[in-house]
């Protein structure tokens, strides 16, 4: 497949985005069978908010974040509310965007961080300021500069779950390369970070070449696979970890005549992903519905402010989040939203 079918993939993303074919992405789980007691309208957030709430994606360009913003605006019809979705085009413009937002009177800002050490002093200001700050994806990023931290799932298994795979599709033989959207992104270091140390654990005839940021960018993981693939005719797998991750090494794969050779996991969408996975390419997703996040964080963000965070366990109005567990004691919450793509099941997650 040539490249400005991938390019034509992506424009369209934020259309697919605008629909779920599930009845509940990430609610079949069992987060939301043990939150079966709970009363719908008991939920956090369930009723809506009158505060004054901003949500900041790491980008607003890639169909990811797109999918967030689909959770907002539904968030926002469903109950009555008016929280606001905003951020940059491009993840090095996020800092200054939320510092931008501290002129006005929030009373909290959710935010999936790009750059956690740029953004760290900016969170701080908001903090001093008196503004609530529940972050997505920071699980290990500096407690200090945020009030609550939300998870879909606690990263190291899911980093786990990547390698486990790729050991099974190359036979536990073979070099691998991992991808990340920025070296300093927190959770795609995390995943990157527990599926290499299962792999010298488990799987000691595997080595990683090294880990390659993308931006978050198609067309960065195109060229950096083929590149790479060209000088390690031996590479086996690779490791995604921003969505669009997989595509541009899919197609890089493709061209190079190797589908079916390499194998390829990570974390994507099926409006991204779908032709891949459906010819074998990509053998799998993970992913976990970025809709449901961005409401996650607004429910804690909603909790904050009225002062009910439990330290221990807390029900949220978010598919997959309907129970969330502070494990450690430190202000991380985790759900149960992820869910593992195939093309078996691929059409129950149409977005």
């Amino acid at each position: 497949m040539k490249f400005n079918k991938v390019v034509s993939v992506l424009a369209s993303a934020a259309m697919a985005a605008s629909l779920l074919a599930a009845p509940a992405f990430a609610g079949e789980t069992e987060a939301s069978t043990e939150a079966g007691t709970e009363a719908e309208g008991d939920l956090i957030g369930a009723k809506g908010t009158q505060y004054k709430i901003a949500v900041v994606p790491k980008m607003t360009n890639i169909a990811w974040f797109q999918r967030m913003q689909d959770g907002v605006d539904e968030y926002n019809k469903e109950t009555g509310s008016n929280v606001v979705y905003g951020g940059s085009a491009e993840g090095a413009d996020q800092a200054s965007y939320v510092e931008g937002l501290l002129a006005e009177d929030w009373d909290a800002i959710c935010v999936v961080p790009f750059d956690s050490e740029a953004l760290a002093p900016v969170l701080q200001k908001a903090k001093d300021q008196g503004i609530k700050v529940i972050t997505h994806e920071a699980a290990s990023m500096d407690a200090s500069v945020r009030d609550v931290d939300v998870e879909a799932f606690q990263n190291a298994d899911y980093g786990e779950n990547f390698m486990k795979e790729l050991g099974e599709l190359t036979g536990g033989k073979g070099k691998y390369i991992q991808f990340v959207g920025a070296l300093t992104s927190v959770s795609h270091n995390e995943w990157c970070d527990a599926a290499k140390a299962l792999q010298e654990k488990e799987y000691p005839d595997m080595e990683c070449v090294g880990r390659y940021e993308t931006g978050d960018d198609t067309t960065s993981s195109y060229n950096q696979t083929k590149e790479l693939l060209t000088a390690n005719p031996d590479i086996t797998a690779i490791e995604g970890s921003a969505s669009t991750d997989v595509v541009g090494a899919a197609q890089a794969v493709e061209e190079l005549g190797l589908a079916g050779k390499v194998a390829i996991v990570g974390t994507s969408m099926t409006s991204i992903a779908q032709q891949y996975v459906e010819d074998g390419t990509i053998a799998s997703f993970s992913v976990w519905d970025p809709a449901e996040a961005g409401k996650a964080m607004i429910c804690m963000a909603i909790a904050e402010l009225d002062g009910t965070v439990d330290d221990s366990t807390m029900h949220l109005a978010a598919s997959g989040y309907e129970t969330v567990e502070n494990v450690n004691k430190d202000g991380v919450y985790y759900g149960n939203a992820r869910v593992d793509v195939t093309k078996d099941n691929m059409k129950d997650y149409n977005f």
